[in-house]
């Protein structure tokens, strides 16, 4: 058999080895948790429909992540941030999560965070000069 690594971009080949990857991982969780995968946004949206931000994020098995949280300059500091945050806290309840995970870089947004509870479980120094946080939030103690 002659096999070769490729770095030509496919959306099939990409999907192909996701769903290789989710369906190994189905064989190590308890059946109960075998179908909790969804995606879950939020955007902040204005009058005209136009995207001021959001919240992109998904469940898996039980818990939420967050991949991106963003807000354009005009909108920040007017509380659209908390309100995401605590309705994408409010859906992981009602999914029965255990928690919510989600990373941050310092020039980010590690102390709004830290303000709603979300600790610190890791980091990396010298992440483009910086330091990249993983933090995550208990929903159920």
């Amino acid at each position: 058999m002659e096999l070769h690594i490729s770095a030509q971009n496919s959306n099939e080949d990409k999907t192909c080895v996701r769903n290789k990857l989710i369906a190994f991982n189905m064989a190590h969780f308890p059946k109960e948790l075998s179908n909790r995968y969804e995606e879950v946004n939020l955007f902040l949206k204005n009058a005209d429909g136009e995207t001021l931000g959001g919240i992109v994020g998904d469940i898996c098995w039980n818990w939420l992540e967050v991949h991106y949280l963003i807000l354009d300059e005009q909108v920040r500091g007017l509380g659209y941030g908390s309100k995401l945050l605590q309705e994408i806290e409010k859906i992981a309840r009602q999914k029965d999560c255990n928690f919510i995970k989600l990373d941050t870089l310092s020039f980010q947004a590690l102390d709004f965070y830290l303000k709603y509870g979300y600790e610190v479980y890791g980091s990396i120094e010298n992440a483009g000069g910086h330091t990249h946080y993983y933090l995550k939030k208990e929903l159920k103690k």
